[in-house]
């Protein structure tokens, strides 16, 4: 089982007279002992009205946010481009997270990137404990992942919106902006600027092959007023679990699978993409300590990318699901339920009855998985230091079928399942 220190988290969506401020800290429960298809929620968010949560007072900062990218990029375009070492993953596959930052490469990196970012400035709507109404604006921070416009943001940077505004990196604002779709197990929502063509784009990188020490940067709008900020790191930690509420403990829920980083994210940077040296984003900023210095985490890309190309193609908001629930194996779960390997996914439920594991009629119901398997890859990929089944499964669509490995009663065994998609 996990277990933690208990530190303060706030998801990082900055604002002007209002915030949607989250106090994270890491969970001193089993976080891990996740339903994939039932996340663990409290009562439904509430849109603003929480008051600061760190003693940050620049909340005012936000006016004139398109008048604040700071200098520089066109300087970052002028440097030489970073000496990029062509390397391959275990599977054969190039992948940037091998190669390190140089001398010139940071600039050169940020100027790569900085084009698609964007600031997002959302409008909402709180009432007093007296009925007495005001309108809400927060900043946070998005990416432009195809050049009709598409935007990859968190899900708290928009939730409860009216309207939704996006300030590119030169300037350009856009009004007519629509919410697609959210991710319903993940704080990922999905963002279309209406009418837009030829956009710069971000490109998305594999967070499945990370190790933790490598060299990383996040990019956002920090403190809702300092667009499209540059700060540097490392992969402090992976497959972390945290805990979310807002400043008075409430609205508790939890995310799983995080990449923890050291590189410096702010209220504001919500959205933003974290990129490895090669300037390919491998997650999406999410939270910082509140109370801890160089504690950040994000969101691994790779579990957007499934509900991504079903939007771009379809037109559907749909995230496949597998439909179980799951304690990811350690060192320490394993010992406790006798299980035969160190990492993995134990299918398993502390519920009343074990068979609440499955879901009934589910995709791994049909497919036969049954409680008390140890699913160990899905496709190829090892279920553990690459990723949570959650994180693993999200980078297919609804209706692919993947293979998953497994091990029961001491034997391995592979069953094909069909991937259908979430519903509440």
């Amino acid at each position: 089982m996990e277990s933690g220190n208990s530190n303060n988290l706030s998801h990082n969506a900055s604002a002007n007279n209002a915030t949607d401020w989250r106090n994270y800290r890491s969970s001193a429960q089993n976080t891990s002992n996740k339903t994939e298809e039932v996340p663990v929620v409290g009562a439904p968010r509430r849109r603003s009205g929480s008051g600061a949560a760190i003693g940050i007072a620049i909340f005012g900062l936000l006016i004139g946010i398109a008048g604040c990218a700071i200098g520089g990029v066109a300087l970052y375009k002028s440097l030489q481009e970073p000496t990029v070492v062509t390397t391959a993953s275990s599977d054969g596959y190039y992948t940037g997270n091998s190669v390190e930052f140089e001398s010139t490469s940071i600039a050169s990196i940020a100027g790569k990137v900085t084009p698609a970012v964007v600031s997002i400035v959302s409008e909402g709507y709180s009432s007093s404990y007296y009925g007495v109404g005001s309108v809400t604006q927060s900043a946070g921070t998005g990416m432009i992942v195809s050049k009709d416009g598409y935007v990859i943001t968190n899900k708290h940077v928009v939730d409860g919106s009216r309207k939704i505004s996006i300030i590119t990196d030169d300037g350009d604002t856009y009004d007519n902006v629509k919410l697609v779709g959210t991710d319903p197990l993940n704080d990922v929502a999905y963002l279309k600027i209406n009418g837009a063509s030829n956009l710069p784009t971000i490109s998305l990188g594999d967070s499945k092959t990370m190790a933790v020490g490598q060299p990383v940067l996040a990019i956002g709008n920090a403190l809702g007023a300092y667009q499209n900020s540059v700060t540097q790191g490392i992969v402090s930690g992976t497959g972390r679990s945290v805990q979310a509420g807002d400043s008075n403990g409430s609205n508790v829920e939890y995310l799983t699978d995080m990449i923890q980083t050291d590189a410096a994210i702010n209220p504001g940077n919500s959205g933003g993409p974290l990129v490895n040296a090669a300037g390919d984003v491998i997650g999406i900023n999410t939270a910082t300590s509140t109370s801890a210095e160089g504690l950040g985490f994000a969101i691994p890309i790779s579990a957007v990318k499934g509900m991504l190309k079903r939007i771009q193609e379809d037109g559907k908001a749909e995230r496949a699901y597998i439909g179980l629930s799951y304690i990811t194996v350690t060192p320490e779960v394993a010992k406790e339920y006798k299980l035969p390997v160190k990492q993995g996914a134990y299918v398993y439920s502390e519920g009343s009855s074990r068979s609440n594991a499955i879901v009934k009629d589910g995709p791994a119901d049909k497919a036969g998985i049954k409680n008390g398997d140890v699913i160990t890859k899905i496709g190829n990929i090892e279920v553990g230091h690459a990723g949570s089944i959650s994180t693993l499964v999200g980078e297919y669509k609804v209706g692919e079928t993947i293979q998953v490995t497994l091990l029961r009663d001491g034997k391995e065994k592979v069953v094909n399942v069909t991937l259908e998609a979430y519903e509440k």
